[in-house]
């Protein structure tokens, strides 16, 4: 029997996926937006009973989930991508193990994260939607958003992302038409600098056969099959450490050194942050069991492999909804 409680929280499900990507592009954290959304629906759920305006649900919802988002980032530093933090490393180190090339890793607080598409993308959604969504996703504007304060965040990605009207985002923060403007011009001054036309935002067919041949590179280990799949000014970026590296002579001078490390990982492909990404298992421990390692985000544009994050983070692997050892392969 469906419960005035279920039925409830029913009416509020449907807004999961596009409360989580605006809690994200607040946050830049999948863990910390997926916090924000579930404390935005408990708020509703306890004050559904009193609300009475179905049609105003959507931006009643937005204005929780604002709070909550403005709430959690006070007092806290903004996340970062290594590009943010450092200027571009060389690729030299004095031996192929990755504390001697990386230097020392900071706290997971310090970094964007990269967001797994089945969070925030719905099936068979509108065309429109779907490349808005995709501009406004990419690791690199997400990194550009947390150089706005917090309420600046707020009204760009609502009045340029979201496409809400000046008094609907003055309602939503009880501030002003006037000052809602204002703020938005000093947000997109901010970001004149973001370059988010960068990278497509639709794969394409020959997107996903470079994915393929990442992939299979990726997987032998083939360093000049790698660095073949990639723009000049490539660069790489390997968080929790700040090292980050642009230009295919020194990816190239990176990778070879730690080729003595590769050759043996399971690779399984995902999506993330509207772009292809895949899952690296890496054989460690005295049983040589593959385990969680790290998750590469593709960004591509022209035929080319335009940015690798490789994020070497295994705790990212449970966000992704992937198993703590890959499934055999079938013969």
């Amino acid at each position: 029997m469906t419960t005035v409680v279920d039925q409830d929280l029913s009416d509020l499900e449907p807004y999961r996926r596009q409360l989580t990507a605006y809690c994200y592009r607040m946050l830049a954290s999948p863990q910390d937006a997926e916090d924000a959304v579930q404390d935005t629906l408990l708020r509703a759920w306890r004050g559904l009973g009193r609300f009475e305006d179905r049609a105003g649900l959507r931006p009643w919802l937005y204005r929780i989930a604002t709070n909550v988002c403005l709430d959690m980032l006070k007092g806290r530093g903004r996340r970062a991508l290594p590009m943010d933090l450092a200027p571009a490393g060389t690729g030299r180190g004095r031996g192929s193990s990755y504390g001697l090339t990386l230097g020392t890793p900071r706290p997971e607080a310090t970094w964007v994260q990269p967001i797994p598409d089945h969070l925030i993308s719905s099936p068979g959604g509108d065309p429109a939607d779907v490349t808005v969504s995709r501009e406004s996703i990419r690791l690199a504007f997400i990194g550009a958003l947390q150089h706005l304060v917090p309420r600046q965040r707020a009204v760009l990605i609502l009045r340029d992302v979201l496409s809400w009207r000046a008094h609907e985002v003055a309602e939503l923060l009880e501030t002003s038409e006037e000052a809602v403007n204002s703020t938005l011009r000093r947000a997109r001054s901010a970001l004149a600098e973001a370059d988010r036309d960068a990278v497509p935002t639709e794969p394409t067919g020959a997107d996903r056969e470079l994915l393929y041949r990442y992939i299979e590179a990726f997987e032998r280990y083939d360093v000049d099959s790698l660095v073949a799949l990639l723009h000049e000014d490539a660069t790489l970026s390997m968080p929790p450490f700040e090292l980050w590296l642009q230009g295919i002579p020194d990816i190239r001078r990176f990778l070879a050194a730690l080729e003595v490390e590769g050759g043996s990982d399971r690779v399984i492909e995902v999506a993330a942050n509207g772009c292809p990404a895949l899952a690296v298992y890496r054989p460690t421990g005295p049983s040589g069991a593959l385990e969680p390692f790290e998750i590469h985000v593709l960004e591509i544009a022209s035929g080319r492999i335009a940015a690798i994050h490789a994020f070497l983070d295994p705790a990212l692997f449970p966000v992704f909804g992937l198993p703590p050892t890959p499934e055999p392969i079938s013969e």
